[in-house]
């Protein structure tokens, strides 16, 4: 007798959304390898040329709240599918540019729209509809499909424009970007009960689509989950992960140990080593969110960050020593482990709307790596070191943790506002 175990539509619908999320990843940090070719062509300075990166990163955090509603609106196929026909369009529309604003119209804002829209809201959607069992686990697979993305396209796309030229990784990246849109519209679904099924570990549900404009969903959800203390809470924690993370150590740690003697290509390559430790302590924080109260994770994390910074200025040196390398890998562990516990929460206290608003506090995580990336800058500008840039961070990261832990006040809930479904604390009998 043969047993035949049949997969749950679950799982090929996460395999389709990591694709789509490891060529997200890897399309957003196209620019980093086109700087200095852009420079040598046109003569764009370097300010003008991460004018456009910069207004990448700050469309790739404000559009997550929308797309998330457009989700909610149209179905999770329909906006992944537009949102990497803006990409290829992005991409691809960079051959033929001979003016700098065109170069922000294409890779800031075609590409930052396009990327945004396949952000973490994206995760939290997936995760949110398809999954109840091995929710957290699976949100921190996805989420570890960024640093993948990074690790698959970086390389790549920089021996091609080494080869090349820039406009052959341009067009692969506008290829690659349109093969992917074909696998979105055969296997990606927008509710378990379109195939017949329930969510991975969970009941039949029919989804009640929202009625009226997705931006003003979007932005009601905003609003009254500012009303509660659990966002503002989530919120500021995350501001602070991004610029603990992305906005300090993904910014200035190459030019930090550049200071003290590393060479750039060592710094670099330890750079891409928290990358792949990323992974790992991505997936590992997504199971531990499936068995550990999130709160508990959180604070942990945070503090765990702010104490490994607080170190930082004493091992940075002009080698990579062994203390050092426990840093990178450390730190990489606990890199983004922050997001799967993060979207569990939203989920928790904001329900139904949970996607939406977690959109929102990613946003919020956008914004602080943006601060903080300026504010370091200045730091070395005026002090001539990074040291207080670090420990500022680190003591930021104590913060984030007691704003964490500060969430179990907030833990007993009940719904309101039926159509978007937050929820603020019950009242005590």
């Amino acid at each position: 007798m043969i047993v035949r175990l049949r997969l749950h539509p679950a799982w090929s619908v996460a395999a389709v959304a990591f694709i789509a999320l490891i060529g997200a990843a890897g399309f957003r940090s196209t620019p980093s390898v086109m700087l200095e070719p852009l420079h040598n062509e046109f003569g764009w300075s370097l300010g003008t040329i991460s004018a456009a990166v910069s207004v990448n990163l700050l469309l790739y955090g404000l559009t997550a709240p929308f797309a998330a509603a457009l989700m909610a609106k149209f179905g999770i196929r329909r906006v992944a599918a537009v949102a990497l026909g803006l990409v290829a369009l992005g991409s691809g529309l960079t051959v033929w540019m001979n003016s700098s604003w065109q170069l922000l119209l294409c890779w800031g804002v075609l590409v930052g729209l396009g990327t945004g829209s396949l952000a973490l809201g994206f995760v939290a959607t997936i995760t949110g509809r398809w999954f109840v069992k091995h929710r957290g686990l699976v949100t921190g697979v996805l989420t570890a499909g960024g640093a993948t993305g990074n690790l698959i396209f970086l390389p790549v796309l920089s021996r091609i424009v080494e080869s090349n030229g820039w406009r052959t990784a341009a067009i692969t990246v506008s290829v690659v970007a349109l093969l992917v849109v074909p696998l979105i519209l055969w296997r990606l679904r927008d509710h378990p009960v379109d195939l017949g099924v329930t969510a991975l570990g969970g009941v039949t549900e029919v989804p009640a689509k929202p009625t009226g404009n997705a931006a003003r969903t979007a932005l009601t959800a905003l609003r009254d989950a500012a009303k509660t203390r659990a966002f503002w809470l989530l919120a500021g924690g995350f501001a602070i992960c991004g610029a603990t993370t992305n906005g300090l150590v993904g910014t200035h740690f190459i030019p930090a140990a550049h200071d003290h003697g590393m060479p750039n290509t060592t710094a670099a390559s330890l750079l891409a080593l928290v990358g792949v430790f990323d992974i790992v302590g991505t997936i590992a924080s997504g199971w531990l969110t499936d068995r550990v109260d999130s709160r508990i994770l959180l604070g942990g994390y945070y503090a765990l960050r702010g104490l490994s910074l607080l170190v930082l200025p004493s091992i940075l040196a002009a080698t990579a020593h062994p203390s050092m390398l426990v840093f990178i890998l450390f730190y990489g562990l606990d890199w983004v482990a922050t997001v799967p516990p993060t979207v569990t929460l939203c989920r928790e206290y904001f329900g139904a709307a949970g996607p939406v608003v977690f959109g929102w506090v990613f946003a919020s995580h956008q914004f602080g790596a943006a601060i903080a990336a300026t504010a370091a800058g200045l730091v070395r500008d005026q002090l001539g070191a990074y040291t207080w840039a670090w420990y500022g961070a680190g003591a930021l990261a104590l913060l984030a943790s007691l704003l964490s832990l500060m969430l179990f006040a907030g833990k007993h809930l009940k719904p309101i506002a039926p159509g978007l479904g937050l929820a603020v604390p019950a009242a005590k009998a």
